[in-house]
């Protein structure tokens, strides 16, 4: 029998939660063989990432840029497990993904800086392939110009010690990373235009984009064309199954 693979969601939100756990048995094409586990809630196996063919790390409101007084139980919980699992996935070559909230995690670990010089709002942003991601055996699936959704609080303004920039924008430059078998996007491989609308209305007072502006931001979505950050994730499982 197939090894699982493993989506770790730190989302406190139940509807976002579900609809997050959806678009990334989607967009991997895995079905219920995404298997689901909450990193925030839950304390998990240290050998977890072992018994898995790999690993996905799902977004989160949470901000490793977030002042220590302010964190929660559960951010807290989220930070060491993911931190953890970083250094094992790096120590012993485990596929790993990490996406949103948990590149910002990853660049900790890698011995990088996370801030907030390069926010971004809640959009359909054009990235570029770097001369390293057109040669990486996950990055060179995308074209050498591809549309993805972003929207962030906080990111690296530069890659880590040891990280290879993949892909790369104008807003915030560091979109895409490979760390030995670890890689790790800014950027949201998983969802498609609609569902990250429904995101928005779920988040559209967490400061991702300005108060009332919903409407705006739906209907630059209404206007977009994302489809190739999808095939990330599907390669990285044929990688990690081959």
């Amino acid at each position: 029998m197939s090894k699982p693979f493993l989506l770790l969601q730190l989302r406190p939100e139940a509807d976002a939660r579900a609809g997050e756990l959806v678009s990334m048995r989607r967009a991997t094409g895995l079905g219920e063989r995404l298997v689901a586990r909450s990193a925030d809630l839950e304390v998990l196996p240290p050998d977890l990432a072992d018994r898995s063919a790999g690993v996905v790390i799902g977004g989160s409101p949470y901000s490793v840029s977030d002042d220590e007084s302010t964190k929660g139980d559960p951010q807290r919980l989220a930070e060491r497990q993911l931190a953890a699992l970083a250094e094992r996935a790096l120590e012993r070559e485990l596929p790993v993904f990490f996406t949103c909230y948990g590149i910002g995690v990853l660049t900790l670990v890698l011995g990088g800086t996370v801030d907030r010089s390069h926010p971004e709002e809640a959009s359909a942003v054009e990235n570029r392939l770097t001369e390293a991601g057109r040669a990486d055996p996950l990055a060179s699936v995308l074209s050498d110009r591809f549309t993805a959704l972003t929207g962030h609080k906080e990111s690296a303004p530069v890659p880590p010690p040891g990280a290879v920039l993949l892909a790369t924008n104008d807003a915030s430059p560091v979109q895409l990373y490979r760390a030995g078998s670890v890689v790790a996007s800014q950027f949201h491989p998983e969802p498609t235009t609609e569902d990250f609308g429904q995101r928005a209305v779920i988040y559209q007072r967490h400061g991702y984009f300005p108060e009332g502006g919903l409407e705006t931001v739906l209907a630059m979505l209404a206007q977009a064309t994302v489809t190739e950050p999808q095939r990330l994730l599907r390669r990285f499982v044929e990688l990690a199954d081959a």
